[in-house]
């Protein structure tokens, strides 16, 4: 996968973290595993040793990421949760994230639809958005 698309599905994968949807007096748990189309999860995520991992060829299915806690691992990258807070009912991230290639800062914006889904929106393009389904465990 060239630089410029794995950043782009780690930005993809990226949507996730512990969030507090306004509407919500809990926190809502994100941990596992997530994909951008639920139909695909058993081709986009393998379990080994009692934890998911990427499928060997998890590309050809979509986009996808793993959350435990504050850490997000998606296909090409690691990411840190440095930050949240809340806008109405969207979410913005910020992460700390390492590839083979480089580190960066990134910014995120997502809000739940609700116990299993997440929208990501982008600012920077009006009207773009991306759906994440939580896959079974």
């Amino acid at each position: 996968m060239g630089r410029v698309s794995a950043l782009k599905a780690l930005q993809a994968g990226l949507i996730v973290a512990a969030m507090l949807p306004a509407r919500q007096a809990l926190a809502f748990d994100l941990n596992g595993a997530w994909a951008s189309q639920r139909d695909f999860c058993d081709r986009v995520f393998t379990k080994k040793g009692g934890t998911m991992e990427f499928a060997e060829m998890s590309d050809l299915y979509g986009s996808g990421f793993i959350v435990n806690g504050d850490s997000i691992k998606a296909k090409a990258a690691k990411c840190t949760i440095n930050s949240r807070r809340q806008d109405g009912d969207v979410t913005v991230l910020n992460a700390s994230c390492a590839t083979q290639i480089m580190t960066s800062e990134l910014q995120f914006s997502y809000k739940s639809i609700n116990d299993n889904t997440l929208l990501r929106s982008f600012p920077d393009i009006e009207g773009m958005t991306l759906q994440y389904s939580r896959c079974p465990m």
